[in-house]
């Protein structure tokens, strides 16, 4: 089983792999929807790697895989997907991908915010500081 390493364009940080019976053309369309998923503007920085691969036994169900490990400014997200076809694999690879990355991000927004104490460790009393 060999490994081909490629890059994404638009996130040099991630790269796309390949193992087993793979080709090109199916690699590239993966490669297209992870730079759908991640290469949005205003994303911090993204870097990781997804895997792609096949079984070679043809009596398998779900024979294309994939697994995601995405560092997303300092928070791992992880996306496993299986399916039938090359196609489908990349679609649900892009919506898993585009959805943990977004909650991540709104996780990260929403943790910074700082709220105000409660009246009895000295915050606001109906909304205003006396």
């Amino acid at each position: 089983m060999t490994v081909r390493d490629t890059g994404v364009q638009q996130s040099p940080a991630v790269r796309v792999r390949a193992e087993g019976d793979v080709t090109e053309e199916e690699l590239a369309y993966v490669r297209g929807k992870v730079e759908a998923a991640l290469g949005r503007p205003g994303l911090p920085a993204v870097s990781g790697e997804v895997r792609v691969g096949r079984a070679a036994a043809h009596h398998v169900e779900l024979p294309w895989s994939a697994r995601a490990e995405i560092r997303v400014d300092g928070d791992l997200v992880v996306v496993h997907a299986r399916e039938a076809s090359a196609h489908e694999l990349a679609d649900r690879l892009q919506d898993r991908l585009r959805g943990q990355v977004e909650r991540a991000v709104h996780r990260a927004e929403a943790g910074r915010r700082s709220s105000a104490p409660p009246p009895w460790r000295g915050g606001p009393l109906n909304g205003r500081h006396e």
